[in-house]
């Protein structure tokens, strides 16, 4: 008997080990697969962020219109966050979040479309110098003014042309495609989350989740910009496959689980057994939607969950302004073209962020942080943040020297405002178009809207070697070695201001790194302040916010604010406002920089507010968790006083008496 009962205990001891073998392995896949989507889920960001400036040039839209087709990855997440984060724990989380991963895919692909359909790039609309190879001219500005005019369309051609231009609505293509990825996204996080803090070993949680003329330094520069979305894609779509082989839960296999689906079958073959199984079914769902509402409203009227939902909306907000402008910032500022700051802070970003998400996570799991521990951490790394941030304010370099722009033509004197500088002697018998843009740079230092309006009157070379000679308005600035000429391209930056764009790398990752490192206290944070059962519908509702207020708004708000910066706005073929040439580089910075300041300041103001309301909080439940004790206390002192009186039966043990 004793042997049998010992077989008993070592059989069932043999299948716990296999079940807690099978529930390990199967997370293990899934922590791997999830891993891998993450990846795919930032990579796919950090490439929309660092194609905004080009995706302006190439489809000759604004930065404002461009933040929204950047948004529109937002809105396609906002139409079902709630209900995946709600519904989607009901259902079988690996494989919606598969579904995901190829939606995003899919979406990414589809951003690269219009590249296939616009034809070539033409990146000067508004003037055409001819100038055969290797040949040296002597036409004189005015001449040069009469080949553009022949070579320029009449207004009823262009008012046909406008019609029948192919690429004028070619973003919608990005838009639908950047929200597709949205949709896609949307399981990824609250599902991934949710699943992992199912079943992930207690405390362990915190730790998981850690041939032209024009050159890249030319503001019209777009490049392969389309390329990066198709790597995108294809990567999103792979990453979907292991989620297809997972089961719903680790600790069940997928063929048991099949088994285990396909009982009920066998048991509602009589039409009495599937009405029933029918309105049981229905019982079932409403008893869901009636759930979701009461759920819905338990977050809401939580104040500790409101406070944080504020302070994050607007932290989140400023990050996602700051970083879909800041490779448009560097490129303005610091005058680095767009494909050299893509790469670096591409490169700097990834790893980075990643590392200040594990050692987050492992600090709030090494030190064992409740609560309010993390929320004091979460606010010691955004005033860090903050920190490093408003150090950007004293590594500006000066405004461009540009004349028409930011000085006279003559380039003497500076000029209060771009709009309307009158034109000067050096090039008032030019008879210049004012409104087109082909940059040069004199070899004074002073960039010119134009060879024309420079008052060059002879050139030589042929497309990037392109030099224009006798330029008149280098004339009066005095140069010494009387050699009045200019090249292709805006004048570059000092050699001072490049020194400032290496401090701002170095102040740019550890500023990352410190908004990182407080990455991991937002999710862990959010899932103590509500009850367990709800933390799926208060991540999806969080996000929801982040993404209506903060995704969509931010980068129209930023952008629009940027837009007002401009100086030279290009003209497309229907002659109306196309993108931006220039910035005023001062005025750019203020504006990007302060905006994104207040919005932290203002978050930390809410921080110090849900700290002292969660101590006040967590105090009300000591006080109460020591008064109920107390009481219990005394009522087992009662009761104990009651028994000393008790004399024990015959039968009774010993050790009972007192």
């Amino acid at each position: 008997m004793g042997q049998h009962q010992h077989l008993n205990k070592t059989a069932e001891s043999a299948s716990s080990e296999k079940k807690k073998t099978r529930r390990c392995n199967g997370f293990k896949m899934f922590l791997a697969a999830l891993s891998f989507s993450y990846i795919a889920r930032a990579l796919g960001g950090i490439i929309m962020k660092m194609s905004i400036t080009q995706i302006e040039r190439r489809f000759d839209i604004s930065s404002s219109l461009a933040g929204l087709i950047d948004g529109s990855f937002e809105i396609g997440n906002l139409l079902v966050i709630v209900f995946v984060s709600y519904f989607g724990s009901k259902l079988h989380r690996p494989k919606l979040i598969g579904i995901g991963c190829f939606l995003m895919g899919t979406g990414s692909i589809l951003m690269a479309l219009p590249h296939f359909f616009m034809g070539y790039y033409r990146y000067s609309k508004e003037i055409n110098i001819d100038s055969s190879e290797n040949s040296t001219s002597t036409l004189s500005t005015c001449l040069i003014n009469q080949i553009v005019s022949l070579n320029r369309t009449s207004p009823e051609i262009v008012g046909k042309g406008c019609v029948k231009e192919s690429g004028s609505y070619m973003w919608m293509y990005v838009f639908m495609g950047n929200m597709l990825r949205g949709i896609g996204e949307t399981p990824i996080v609250p599902l991934g989350l949710s699943y992992m803090d199912d079943f992930a070993k207690e405390g362990h949680s915190s730790l998981y989740l850690g041939t032209v003329r024009i050159t890249p330094n030319d503001s019209r520069w777009v490049g392969a910009w389309w390329l990066n979305f198709l790597v995108s894609g294809l990567f999103s779509i792979i990453s979907s496959i292991p989620f297809f082989f997972l089961p719903q839960t680790p600790n069940k296999p997928q063929k048991e689980r099949k088994a285990s689906l396909s009982l009920p079958v066998l048991e509602t073959n009589d039409g009495k057994s599937q009405t029933a199984n029918l309105t049981s079914r229905g019982k079932k769902i409403t008893k869901n939607v009636t759930g979701f509402f009461r759920s819905f409203k338990s977050i809401l009227t939580n104040p500790l969950y409101v406070v944080f939902v504020l302070l994050t909306l607007l932290q989140i907000s400023s990050y996602i302004g700051g970083f879909t402008y800041v490779f448009k910032y560097v490129e303005q500022e610091y005058g680095q073209p767009s494909s050299k700051t893509n790469v670096l802070l591409g490169i700097v970003t990834l790893p980075i962020f990643a590392s200040g998400m594990f050692l987050g996570g492992y600090i709030i799991k090494k030190f064992k942080l409740n609560p309010i521990g993390i929320a004091k951490f979460s606010f010691f790394t955004t005033v860090m943040s903050l920190f490093f941030y408003l150090l950007y304010f004293f590594i500006l370099c000066e405004n461009k020297s540009v004349a028409g722009l930011t000085m006279t033509y003559d380039g003497n004197n500076p000029v209060t405002s771009h709009r309307d500088v009158p034109l000067s002697y050096c090039n008032s018998d030019c008879n210049c178009d004012e409104s087109q843009w082909e940059p040069v740079c004199g070899n004074n230092g002073i960039t010119y809207i134009s060879p024309c309006l420079a008052g060059c009157k002879s050139s030589s070379g042929n497309k990037k070697s392109i030099v224009f000679h006798n330029c008149s308005c280098l004339e009066v600035t005095g140069l010494q070695n009387r050699n009045y000429s200019a090249h292709l391209g805006e004048c570059p930056r000092s050699d001072a201001c490049l020194t400032k764009f290496y401090f701002f790398v170095a102040i740019q990752v550890l500023n990352l790194f410190f908004s990182a490192l407080g990455g991991t206290s937002y999710f862990m944070l959010m899932v103590k302040i509500v009850q367990p059962e709800l933390k799926s519908l208060a991540l999806g509702f969080h996000s929801m916010v982040i993404r209506a207020l903060g995704g969509i708004l931010a980068p129209i708000y930023f952008g629009a604010l940027i837009d007002t910066t401009c100086m030279k706005w290009s003209t497309n073929n229907c002659g109306t406002r196309g993108s931006c040439r220039i910035y005023n580089s001062t005025l750019f910075s203020k504006v990007y920089l302060g905006l994104s300041s207040v919005l932290r300041v203002s978050s930390l103001v809410l921080y110090i507010i849900l700290i002292y309301a969660m101590k006040k909080k967590f105090q009300e439940k000591d006080a109460n968790a020591s008064e109920n004790g107390s009481v219990m206390d005394e009522a087992n002192l009662e009761s104990l006083n009651n028994n000393k009186h008790f004399v024990p039966s015959a039968g009774a043990d010993s050790e009972t008496h007192y």
